[in-house]
């Protein structure tokens, strides 16, 4: 790969990462801060989600700090992979009766569960934290 292109596919990546880690963190703020944890274990319970008083601390942090993780590039393969469960959960579970199309069909969970399969498979490229930590083990700094 040139050093154009490679310095392309590094800045493509980091614009998904902050773009997808953005809406998984105002989801997972959403949930937090607005909603409350039982509020969400409640919406768990009606949605028919399994063990909501796990799930929903579970996946509201899992979105609130899968997403920083996402937007900074730490654990981003991990991350992403979590992030990409709870979206195949969603999907499976709440959003696949109601068809295709938005707003409560499947294809919002189809693009983020896309995203960050893509991400995970990936990596954070060049531009984050885990290239710099990458780099500097390399280096023999750390």
């Amino acid at each position: 790969m040139s050093k154009s292109t490679s310095s392309r596919f590094d800045t493509a990546l980091l614009v998904l990462r902050v773009v997808i880690g953005v809406i998984f963190v105002a989801h997972g703020a959403q949930k937090v801060f607005t909603m409350g944890l039982g509020g969400v274990t409640q919406s768990f319970v009606q949605m028919g989600v399994p063990v909501p008083a796990l799930t929903a601390p579970l996946i509201s942090l899992l979105e609130l700090l899968g997403g920083i993780a996402l937007i900074v590039g730490l654990l981003t393969r991990l991350a992403a992979l979590g992030l990409a469960c709870d979206m195949l959960g969603a999907i499976l579970l709440v959003h696949l009766k109601n068809g295709f199309f938005a707003p409560m069909g499947f294809e919002f969970p189809l693009s983020l569960l896309t995203s960050c399969v893509v991400i995970a498979l990936s990596g954070a490229g060049r531009l984050s934290i885990d290239d710099a930590i990458a780099r500097r083990r390399a280096s023999g700094s750390g």
